[in-house]
């Protein structure tokens, strides 16, 4: 079974949901990158998430809503837009954290889930995982996966443990 096919299994997406809103993306010519889990994936060994996380240029993202499927479900929280798309259970979710947005511009294309996407450059996934590990704000769980994620980068890329602070570290199990 190849990546997007087993990705598209474990989201019951029986259609080809996120195919079209990548291509949507694509299509509108929104700036966007991947960020979060989906993206570590792309530097390390996948694990397996229904999540997908990203971040689109500020200057596109009041275009986003306008774009959006019939069907679709957005909701709005402080620091990001979810979207729910009928027939998968894909988790989209939009960052719109100022502090993300400038992830966009260092991004590259990286396969990932299959298809070639762009993603956010290792050391911002790194920073963003490093906010997001000290973000007491967030449940606990969270905390726990971006540690685990920072423990996977900082494995496969050593030379960038000196780019987590202290605090972050004494919270690793490495």
């Amino acid at each position: 079974m190849q990546t997007l096919e087993f990705w598209k299994a474990i989201t019951m997406d029986s259609s080809s949901v996120l195919e079209d809103f990548i291509a949507m993306l694509e299509h509108a010519q929104l700036r966007y990158c991947l960020i979060d889990g989906q993206a570590v994936n792309a530097y390390v060994a996948p694990l397996v998430s229904l999540d997908l996380d990203l971040v689109v240029a500020a200057t596109d993202l009041e275009r986003l809503a306008s774009l959006l499927p019939v069907g679709a479900t957005l909701q709005r929280f402080p620091h990001s837009l979810n979207l729910e798309l009928a027939g998968s259970a894909l988790r989209i979710q939009f960052q719109t954290d100022a502090c993300y947005f400038s992830f966009v511009e260092r991004a590259s294309r990286r396969e990932v889930l299959g298809m070639q996407l762009p993603v956010a450059s290792l050391t911002d996934l790194l920073q963003g995982k490093i906010w997001a590990a000290q973000d007491g704000t967030r449940r606990a769980s969270k905390r726990q996966k971006d540690l685990a994620d920072i423990a996977r980068i900082i494995e496969a890329y050593p030379e960038l443990r000196v780019l987590v602070p202290d605090d972050v570290l004494s919270r690793l199990v490495v």
